[in-house]
């Protein structure tokens, strides 16, 4: 059997893809319905569809889990709108030529809706047709338009927001580029379909103001046309016109009610992972105290006498059987937890995870046993340790995302630094707080802070520009001022000027922070070995000169971790081995080698500090302070023990309003000065203003300006 295939100039047209067909016949479908004259069974075939298509994008928006999911909805609306109006046009047309022919004459569908569903009784059709417009004109219509339009309003407010929190995950290293990339056109797209759903509820409300309009022209034109081109009585006219009007407005308003709905469903929903039926499920009928007081209550009522008992009382048992089941299953859940019990919580050992040991023989064997060398217990040298509510994000059973952070900070870290950090043990730890978690180096809690699982951290940046409820606190890592709020909460905060990260995210975070400011702590000798070895296989000769020939691995190490210590990243090692190879036959002291390697690393220094600046905003000493700081230097030696007490507080004040001055303008503060008195003022600074860098003059390349913008010592 071949396959069909279609002419080259329909190639040409559809781009290969027929589908692409379907809005262009649409549009020339709609069209014609309005200009040329159908016959009464296309009209039914039309009417059919119109319910038809109602019905499915009804059901779409409630089976979507998130409003880009249904992104085409605002032209689905605009299409069906001006399908419902064709379809008045062409109906209009038939009712007004032939309906003196009977009440068929629109054909089956407009007579069925005009005698089954109202009984032949215009009267009640009126009614019915005026109720289902009010309804759809005044309720779901006007509100779902109020909520779109909130939405767009929101939506566009909080790009801001969104858009720093992907630069935050991405510069932590938790998101990769193209993780970003999908994620700043989510948000773009996000604003943009509110925005059009904004514009296209008008569509709906001028839909619902037309039904009305069509018919009344229908019965007024219908009258006339009875009356005088026919010769009809007027009862006669009345009766069969307006049974024909109400039913082709019911035939169109019933659709029209049912996109509505649909309309508000897609604005309506909260952001969440289930679709909407599952959400109403899930939420109105989970908790067994709400059935017991309902039941309880319709039980009440169903004891009155003149109620209609039967009903009231079978319905309060149904409420009250939910709730019984509701409760069970309840208790058997818990009881499933308990047997499962620390054991199964997480990725722990020891007492933290198993609690104490077992007493009785268990006990007593322990006890008997010699002490071996399989009892020393190595450290970790990265620990993370959480409470029993944070285990959900840890635990690779139930997903959890913070793993998968943790190897993207891992592999962040190495390609910005320039090795590979230690591997992370995660371990449940009982004795937290619930929502606790501590950062260990070495055994040595470095980190700790409360994240709480299922609500998110809006971050104050000093932009926000109002206030949340949730429980106030700082960030861990930064701290910054901070709330937690609920889920609810966040499209909002966005909007304020925060930035809301998940639970996650904020362990995440202040990980990364904490890894990177110990970057110095985590360079041991193995790892400086691997870089070695992994230098090796592109530059052999070049590690086989140095190491062990000139310079020591250890002596190479404490190079490598003073340049890390002052937060110069280490990924250039070819300069660097190149710099020591130069240097090491003049002198084996790793202070003076870390001053010639940053030399040789000026260019990566200024541009790590100063990204796509030609020109250099700095700090620089005063004269006098500078010649004291020399006279001091050249007394006490390279550790500065010749400063007095008075003037090293002087210099830390000054120091500290200028960088706080430096921020403020958005500049980095970077302290420059000559090379002898750079190591001693870099030590002496860097505990007071970890953020404030100091440069020598021979580290700044030539192709650079520097401008002055404070002086330090000047009073």
């Amino acid at each position: 059997m071949q396959a069909i295939r279609m002419p080259g100039w329909m190639n040409g047209i559809t781009g290969g893809k027929p589908q692409s067909l379907a809005a262009p016949i649409l549009i020339i479908m709609l069209l014609a319905m309005m200009i040329l004259p159908l016959p009464a069974f296309i009209l039914d075939l039309f009417f059919s569809f119109n319910i038809a298509i109602s019905v499915i994008v009804l059901l779409t928006s409630l089976y979507t889990v998130k409003p880009l999911d249904f992104m085409a909805f605002p032209i689905v609306l605009l299409l069906t709108t001006m399908l419902r109006l064709a379809l008045n046009v062409a109906s209009t047309r038939i009712v007004l030529t032939e309906g003196h022919t009977g009440p068929d004459a629109a054909g089956k569908v407009v007579e069925a809706f005009g005698h089954f569903l109202i009984g032949g009784n215009y009267t009640v059709g009126i009614v019915v047709f005026v109720i289902l417009t009010i309804i759809n004109f005044v309720v779901v219509t006007k509100g779902a338009g109020r909520i779109a339009e909130v939405g767009a309003r929101f939506a566009l407010d909080a790009m801001p927001g969104k858009q720093m929190a992907i630069d935050a995950d991405l510069n932590a290293g938790l998101i990769g580029e193209a993780d970003a990339k999908q994620r700043r056109a989510e948000v773009s797209m996000e604003a943009e379909f509110y925005g059009a759903m904004d514009g296209a509820s008008k569509y709906v409300r001028g839909d619902a103001v037309a039904g009305i309009l069509v018919t009344v022209i229908n019965v007024v034109g219908g009258l006339l046309v009875g009356v005088i081109a026919h010769d009809m009585a007027f009862g006669d006219a009345a009766k069969t016109y307006t049974l024909l009007a109400i039913g082709d407005g019911l035939v169109a308003q019933i659709p029209s009610l049912i996109i509505s709905l649909a309309a508000g469903a897609v604005v309506s929903r909260v952001a969440s992972e289930k679709d909407i039926g599952s959400q109403l499920i899930g939420q109105l009928f989970a908790k067994p105290q709400v059935m017991y007081i309902t039941a309880a209550i319709i039980g009440g009522l169903g004891l009155i006498p003149g109620m209609p008992n039967l009903v009231f009382l079978l319905l309060a048992a149904a409420l009250g059987g939910t709730g019984y089941m509701l409760a069970k299953k309840e208790t058997e859940a818990g009881e499933t937890g308990t047997a499962g019990g620390p054991s199964g919580s997480g990725s722990g050992a020891g007492p933290a995870a198993g609690g104490p040991a077992a007493g009785g023989q268990g006990g007593a064997a322990a006890e008997n046993e010699e002490a071996t060398w399989n009892d020393v217990m190595a450290v970790d040298t990265l620990g993370l340790e959480v409470g029993y509510r944070l285990i959900p994000l840890v635990d690779k059973a139930q997903s959890g995302e913070l793993l998968k952070r943790i190897k993207g900070i891992r592999k962040k870290f190495a390609q910005e630094v320039g090795f590979l950090a230690p591997p992370v043990h995660i371990r449940d730890n009982l004795e937290l707080k619930p929502s606790a978690y501590r950062i260990t180096l070495k055994g040595v809690e470095v980190g700790t802070g409360e994240a709480f699982n299922g609500q998110f951290l809006a971050i104050n940046p000093g932009m926000a520009s109002g206030t949340l409820p949730g429980l106030a606190t700082t960030d861990p890592a930064f701290g910054l001022p901070a709330v937690w709020i609920d889920a609810s909460l966040r499209d909002q905060a966005q909007g304020l000027g925060y930035t809301v990260v998940d639970a996650g995210t904020v362990v995440a975070t202040h990980l990364n922070h904490l890894i990177t400011s110990h970057a110095s702590e985590l360079l041991g000798r193995g790892e400086v070995q691997a870089l070695l070895d992994h230098l090796g296989k592109e530059a052999p000769k070049l590690v086989e000169d140095l190491v062990p020939k000139t310079i020591s691995l250890s002596a190479l190490q404490k190079v490598l971790q003073n340049m890390l210590a002052e937060g110069v990243h280490i990924r250039d090692m070819r300069t660097i081995i190149e710099a020591l190879a130069e240097h090491t036959a003049h002198t084996q002291d790793p202070n003076e080698l870390t001053a010639l390697v940053r030399i040789a690393l000026g260019r990566a220094i200024v541009q790590q500090l100063f990204p796509g600046n030609g020109e250099l905003s700095v700090m620089t000493l005063d004269n006098r302070l500078e010649r004291l700081l020399m006279q001091a230097l050249a007394q006490g030696g390279a550790d500065g023990a010749g400063i007095e007490p008075g003037l090293a507080d002087t210099i830390a004040q000054q120091a500290a309003n200028a960088a706080m001055q430096q921020e403020a303008l958005g500049v980095t503060p970077v302290l420059l000065v000559p090379g002898p008195l750079r190591p001693l003022l870099s030590r002496f600074l860097r505990r007071a203003l970890p953020q404030l860098k100091v440069l020598s003059h021979a580290e700044i390349p030539e192709s650079k300006t520097i401008r002055v913008t404070a002086l330090v010592g000047n009073t």
